[in-house]
């Protein structure tokens, strides 16, 4: 691990070589291998399916994983997975979502799938990715994944194998036995492929690689964006991209001694590369607790106890799961702790500040995304950590900052942030050959995100070219709200954006035009918003009727408008439920830093709207 204060620590280790020149693994087979042979007995990721500090838990050493996946990867071949096909999961965290991740990659192609996705959504991406093998839950007390996964089979018919997962081992031998025998929810399939026990077949593998693993760049992986709406695109990560993501955490961030918590789900590049690849490049230790990450049962109420449990050293979180960790007390020792990284979505300053407050722990904020194969930029975890900002660029990742003409911006003005580093594929980012179509200025990958770069290299956000709409690390398709809104027969127009939200940071609302002499009320499209919408997170939380939407010349919305109006309203109906006498006289755009309200009145605005990452500023 090197020191990593500022911009020059990163541009000393950039100047050591060409990133195709370095010694680092060319497989994800010798990658593993590499840090078994290392850390053989040591542990390497950890598991506990309930919430207490005290429950249960199972972990593997690096020796055990590396042959688990070897185990897994020769499971695969054997059920006629190669190079070019695909192994696709809908599971849970556990530690057989590891094994499958890492033995998919080695086998053929992985692609996770999120569970919590509708039947439809998940036989759409079994598709598009042309999956030969589905690994998947058993059926299982108090989740429906097999269920619908059992439904989506019926429309994809390409899947020829399902590997069952049972997750009643992990349980106390009483309880595990009482779940198998009496628990278990009856399952009705009507798809005609084989289905096999995960663990049996597994025990069955040789654990010697019983194949080729050539040293060639090829594509292993499968993400799927847009973690919850609509259907997803499907991005395509190469065997360097993922090793690059390791081999930065492994030299900038973590060290064979850490410990880190991930209650993220690793069917998200976040929990997948920036984790589990550092984990892998630095030989520390990685603990996933329950199968629903933060989602899990008492996973908040008993977070601190299990740092402690543990002797975490780094928490993973994101923005949401912060804020609900500061309404409980800090009830462990966590002196550990020396720092907790958060992405996905913008932090909130007042959410920043009174995190370190309470639990004396900085976070360290940074930025990826699932079409770079996940890093771009961080905070330095040894030097200053800029609020707002994401820190520096890493390694081999050139940041440019492109205005609407193509032309490069000034120091701190804003633009598109484009990318280059050996996650990106130029021209291949999605599987989906179309849609690759205007994704790139040159080389570089355009994330439709807006930003600016400030003198000393800090890289900041201040909004997205596209709308999507981010609530709570995951992102919403506006067209998914707008179109279902289109079928009804009173709405002209609708523009959906994300109002500001202190918990989730967007939540979805959107803006009506009725037709000319047509009537209907905001319940009603409500109303026919949850009969089109299938999506639960997509359905919005607002719905507004205006006598016409704000346009430009030729009849686009301006969604910049609505987005205003969004923040005036929320702002001021926080600030009016909290008793104090201010109000947002404007919404302007600021050139450093996005949309900005203006509160005039008397009262700590402050500690009310510092809990929201749009900001905020006394009105002139």
């Amino acid at each position: 691990m090197t020191q990593f204060r500022n911009g020059a620590d990163l541009l000393a280790i950039e100047a050591e070589g060409e990133w195709q020149s370095l010694d680092v693994a060319r497989t994800m087979h010798g990658f593993l291998r590499r840090t078994a042979a290392a850390h053989g007995g040591k542990a390497a990721v950890s598991y506990q399916l309930t919430s207490g500090p005290g429950d249960k838990a199972q972990t593997l050493t690096w020796d055990q994983l590396l042959s688990e996946v070897t185990r897994a990867a020769n499971l695969f071949r054997s059920l006629g997975v190669g190079p070019g096909d695909t192994v696709a999961y809908i599971l849970p965290n556990a530690l057989e979502t590891v094994v499958t991740l890492l033995g998919g990659m080695v086998a053929g192609i992985v692609a996770p799938i999120n569970p919590l996705l509708e039947p439809e959504q998940i036989a759409g991406l079994l598709r598009e990715t042309r999956a030969k093998v589905v690994v998947t839950l058993r059926s299982f007390p108090q989740t429906d994944v097999a269920q619908k996964v059992a439904k989506a089979l019926e429309e994809a018919p390409g899947v020829k194998t399902v590997l069952e997962v049972d997750l009643a081992h992990y349980l106390p031998f009483a309880k595990g036995l009482i779940a198998g025998l009496f628990l278990r929810p009856k399952q009705s399939v009507a798809h005609g492929a084989r289905v096999m026990d995960f663990a049996r077949a597994l025990a069955a593998q040789s654990a010697t690689l019983g194949f080729a693993d050539p040293e060639e760049d090829r594509v292993a992986a499968y993400f799927h964006t847009g973690g919850t709406t609509g259907m997803p695109k499907v991005a395509q990560h190469r065997v360097s991209g993922m090793v690059y993501n390791g081999w930065l955490g492994g030299r900038l961030l973590f060290k064979p001694s850490d410990v880190l918590m991930c209650p993220l789900p690793l069917f998200h590049v976040f929990a997948a590369y920036p984790i589990l690849m550092s984990v892998i490049a630095s030989g520390a230790q990685v603990v996933f607790p329950t199968p629903q990450g933060y989602r899990g049962a008492g996973v908040f109420d008993n977070l601190w106890k299990l740092v402690e449990r543990w002797g975490v050293t780094y928490l993973i979180a994101v923005p949401t799961a912060l804020a609900a960790l500061m309404q409980r007390p800090v009830d462990a020792k966590i002196s550990t702790l020396r720092g907790t990284f958060s992405g996905s979505s913008p932090l909130p300053i007042e959410l920043f500040q009174r995190y370190q407050k309470t639990t004396g722990v900085q976070i360290i904020e940074g930025y990826g995304l699932t079409e770079a194969t996940c890093l771009v930029a961080v905070n330095p975890p040894e030097g200053e950590k800029r609020i707002g900002s994401v820190g520096f660029a890493f390694p081999h990742t050139k940041v440019r900052i492109v205005g609407p003409q193509g032309q490069d911006c000034a120091v701190d003005e804003i633009g598109e942030i484009c990318i280059s580093n050996p996650g990106v594929i130029p021209g291949g980012t999605y599987l989906e050959p179309s849609r690759n179509e205007g994704l790139f200025h040159g080389d570089f990958l355009r994330t439709g995100d807006l930003g600016r770069i400030d003198p000393q290299g800090y890289l900041y956000i201040t909004g997205r070219a596209k709308d999507l709409i981010i609530r709570g690390g995951h992102n919403i398709d506006p067209g998914l709200i707008e179109e279902a809104l289109a079928g009804h027969p009173a709405v002209a127009l609708a523009g959906a954006i994300g109002q500001p939200d202190s918990f989730a940071g967007e939540l979805p609302c959107v803006y009506v035009e009725l037709v000319q002499g047509a009537s209907a009320t905001p319940e009603a499209l409500l109303e026919h918003c949850r009969a089109h919408i299938t999506e639960r997170a997509a359905i919005p939380k607002h719905v507004e009727i205006l006598p016409a939407l704000p346009k430009t010349a030729v009849g686009k919305i301006l969604k910049n408008e609505l987005r205003k109006a969004a923040i005036a309203r929320v702002y001021d109906a926080a600030l009016a439920e909290a008793g104090i006498s201010a109000r947002v006289s404007e919404v302007v755009e600021d050139r450093k830093r996005g949309l900005v309200a203006r509160v005039a009145g008397e009262g700590d605005a402050g500690a009310v709207l510092g809990a929201f990452a749009t900001p905020w500023e006394p009105a002139p």
